[in-house]
């Protein structure tokens, strides 16, 4: 089964300016159906950006270009907006779930304590929280820890899904933040979401990948070290990694 790699939102520093980025959205052809990872941000948004999107283009650099949504990115993959029947979301930031109501119809799977802190608006970054993304009642699948495994970390299967696929949680920059294993026909992709920052940089200070994304980062660079057959992923690649795909 095909698992696509695509940038499905440009946002870059102002400061430095080399750090140009954009989301890692997964499409995944899996036996429910075709399934994304994240949605970057959706027609909506793009046409009446909430109050943080119009704070986050003043404070950061984003070509704000509607053909960067996923629904409008899916015709070179072949695809239709109905065909995308499951959204997987690392969390429930702004950039990772604007676009759930270009997929009205999708089922969307998130880890319960992302869920619960994004309609409390709890956490340190709580202000990227935007309540009309899911305005139109999406049909949410919450899932909850468990003592399975993958590797040495915490999983949770998310079952009935062929290829195989975990959440694994990994939080601190939300409650609920995850990643996801998914098994591919080359081994496995772990896309750490915003646990990580893009590991092939070298040049991003320690303290600001642990100020704003957690403790995680050491553990995974040591995991990633450990196995080079498994593709690792963050949730903001530097835009090289998009054009080499």
């Amino acid at each position: 089964m095909t698992v696509h790699i695509f940038n499905g939102f440009t946002c870059c520093a102002r400061v430095p300016s080399n750090w140009k980025t954009g989301l890692v959205c997964l499409l995944i052809e899996t036996n429910q159906g075709l399934t994304l990872v994240d949605t970057g941000l959706g027609l909506k948004e793009y046409a009446n950006p909430s109050g943080f999107t119009q704070f986050f283009r003043i404070v950061s650099h984003m070509p704000f270009d509607p053909k960067e949504a996923v629904v409008n990115q899916l015709p070179k993959f072949g695809c239709k907006p109905e065909d995308v029947k499951h959204i997987l979301l690392t969390h429930m930031h702004f950039d990772h779930i604007g676009g759930l109501s270009d997929f009205p119809h999708a089922k969307v799977h998130v880890h319960k304590k992302e869920y619960d802190a994004f309609v409390h608006r709890k956490g340190k970054l709580s202000a990227a929280y935007v309540p009309k993304h899911i305005a139109h009642k999406p049909d949410f699948v919450l899932y909850e820890d468990t003592n399975e495994k993958w590797f040495e970390f915490d999983a949770i299967r998310i079952k009935g899904f062929e290829p195989e696929m975990y959440f694994i949680p990994l939080p601190y920059h939300t409650a609920g933040m995850s990643g996801f294993a998914i098994k591919t026909a080359e081994g496995w992709h772990f896309h750490c979401g915003d646990a990580a920052a893009d590991f092939r940089q070298k040049d991003i200070p320690d303290w600001a990948i642990r100020l704003i994304l957690g403790p995680h980062m050491p553990r995974l660079r040591k995991f990633a070290s450990a196995h080079p057959e498994i593709q690792m992923t963050a949730s903001h690649m530097f835009l090289d990694y998009f054009a080499g795909l």
